[in-house]
């Protein structure tokens, strides 16, 4: 049995802008809420620009005292190229949840999962305090922050970053033109996970999408992203615990409440 909806959004009508092949999940729930998803994709999930050059770097990874993956992206496009047998000793780190799980449905179980699901929440993990001269792989996308291998470096580790994935922006989303005439009908509030799917957001949309981002309740899944969203004038804020789909549709139905 499926489990009830913590609210319902009466039709409420949600601008989801995970990648395409990320969306599912949240837009299933809000269905099951009788909410009403408008699928937008902001970003674009691909393969490496380098495979071989990334399969290289990965080669003695199965001699590494730790595996951090950043995102079930990370988990999805490093696999393929990882060594065929990792010895159980190898600590592997996911950055939240989402992570964790695609590390599990991979079959290897992660064995460093923090609380607080970002990287200031792996960071304060006891394991990522004692890593002098520890050798860490960190399996990530192109771009994003790089505060674990600056704390880690400082900490003593040897760290080595392995672009396993790219991130851009859609070159060509569809229906920019009809979101933008109907967006009062279609968009009650905005979702966004990263900072770069709102910037990819602002970019795509243009001028007249900024002054809806600026006025329509926005869903983001971090503090550090609020203060990032309100920097680009987004004024009506809600903060979701992380950025599972559960907790965004939790933070929808705080968002529905006040709009209801």
């Amino acid at each position: 049995m499926s489990a009830r909806p913590p609210c319902d959004l009466g039709g409420l009508s949600v601008l989801v802008t995970r990648p395409a092949h990320q969306s599912d999940g949240l837009c299933e729930l809000i269905q099951t809420a009788r909410g009403r998803p408008v699928r937008f994709p902001a970003l674009e999930i691909l393969g490496p620009s380098d495979k071989h050059a990334a399969r290289t770097a990965l080669v003695a990874a199965d001699r590494a005292d730790m595996l951090i993956f950043i995102s079930a992206n990370a988990v999805q496009y490093a696999f393929p190229l990882l060594p065929a047998q990792l010895p159980l000793e190898i600590d592997v780190a996911a950055v939240g949840g989402a992570t964790a799980r695609a590390l599990a449905a991979a079959g290897l179980d992660p064995t460093l999962v923090p609380e607080r699901m970002d990287s200031e929440g792996l960071l304060a993990l006891p394991a990522l305090d004692s890593v002098k001269d520890k050798t860490v792989y960190i399996l990530r996308g192109n771009g994003g922050r790089t505060l674990i291998r600056e704390v880690l470096r400082e900490r003593g580790a040897e760290v080595r970053e392995v672009e396993v994935y790219r991130r851009q922006l859609p070159e060509h989303p569809k229906g920019v033109a009809n979101l933008l005439q109907n967006w009062s009908r279609l968009v009650q509030v905005v979702t966004a996970s990263s900072n770069q799917v709102l910037d990819n957001l602002f970019k795509i949309l243009g001028d007249e999408g900024a002054q809806h981002l600026h006025s329509t309740p926005l869903i983001v899944v971090s503090q550090r992203m609020a203060e990032h969203a309100l920097a680009r004038g987004c004024e009506s804020l809600y903060v979701a615990n992380s950025a599972n789909d559960e907790d965004v549709l939790a933070a929808l139905c705080e968002a529905n409440g006040d709009i209801a």
